[in-house]
C-alpha cells in the first residue's frame, strides 16, 4: 500500500477527538474536508505526528509507513485487547466457582473464557492483594444486569496491558491503540499497572497478528 493510501486509511479510523483540543479542535465539517484532500491529509498527519503519534507516523521507507495501523485495524485490535483483558483477569476467572457467574462468564467471553482458563498460556500467579482486587472487580461487573460493564472492565485492563508492552516493543502500535478511542477515554482512564508477563502479551500479539483480517 502506498504512503498516501496508508495515510488515508489511518485518518479514516482515528477518532476525531485527537484532531485538536478545546477551542482548537477541528470542526467536523472541516475535518471531513481535510480528509478528502491531499493537502488536508498531510496537515492532519503533521499535527498527529507532532503531538500524539510520533512513532506511528514517522517517515518509513517503502511500505513501512503506518505499519501498525495497517496491520491492526479496529476489529483485530478489539479482539487482541479483549483477550488480553480476559487473560489478565484469569486469576479471578479461574477462582470463580458459583454457578451463575460461571455461566455468565462462559456466555459473555466465549473463546476468551477458554483462554483465561488455559494455564499453558499463563499460570495466573499474582500476589494475594492483586488477586483479591481482580476478584472484587469481576464480581462487581457481574452484578450488573447486562454484560457491558464486564466488557468495559476487560477492555480497560487489556488496553493497559497492551499499552505498556507496546511502548517498549512496538511504539507505533502504542500510538495507534490510543488513537482508535476518544481522547477523553485515554485522558480520564485510571492508572492501571500491567501485570501480565511481557512474553505472554507478545504471544497473544503474535497470534492475533497472524490471523486473517476477516477471522
Amino acid at each position: 500500500m502506498s504512503t498516501a493510501a496508508a495515510l488515508r486509511t489511518i485518518l479514516t479510523e482515528v477518532d476525531p477527538s485527537w484532531h485538536g483540543t478545546g477551542n482548537d479542535r477541528i470542526a467536523p465539517e472541516l475535518l471531513a474536508a481535510a480528509r478528502d484532500s491531499a493537502i488536508g491529509r498531510r496537515m492532519l498527519a503533521r499535527w498527529l505526528a507532532a503531538n500524539d503519534a510520533p512513532a506511528l507516523l514517522a517517515p518509513q521507507p517503502g511500505a513501512g509507513f503506518g505499519a501498525a495501523a495497517l496491520r491492526w485495524p479496529r476489529a483485530r485490535m478489539a479482539r487482541l485487547v479483549r483477550d488480553l483483558g480476559a487473560l489478565a483477569y484469569a486469576p479471578a476467572i479461574r477462582a470463580e466457582v458459583r454457578r451463575e457467574p460461571v455461566r455468565r462468564l462462559k456466555v459473555a467471553l466465549d473463546n476468551s473464557y477458554l483462554l483465561a482458563l488455559d494455564s499453558l498460556v499463563w499460570d495466573g500467579k499474582v500476589q494475594a492483594n492483586l488477586g483479591a482486587q481482580l476478584a472484587a472487580e469481576i464480581d462487581q461487573a457481574l452484578r450488573a444486569g447486562d454484560d457491558q460493564p464486564l466488557f468495559d472492565l476487560l477492555d480497560r485492563r487489556g488496553r493497559a496491558e497492551l499499552q505498556l508492552w507496546a511502548e517498549r516493543r512496538d511504539p507505533g502500535l502504542a500510538d495507534w491503540s490510543r488513537l482508535l478511542l476518544p481522547r477523553e477515554l485515554h485522558d480520564n482512564a485510571p492508572t492501571l499497572f500491567a501485570h501480565l508477563p511481557p512474553e505472554v502479551v507478545e504471544r497473544l500479539y503474535t497470534h492475533h497478528g497472524a490471523r486473517p483480517l476477516t477471522a
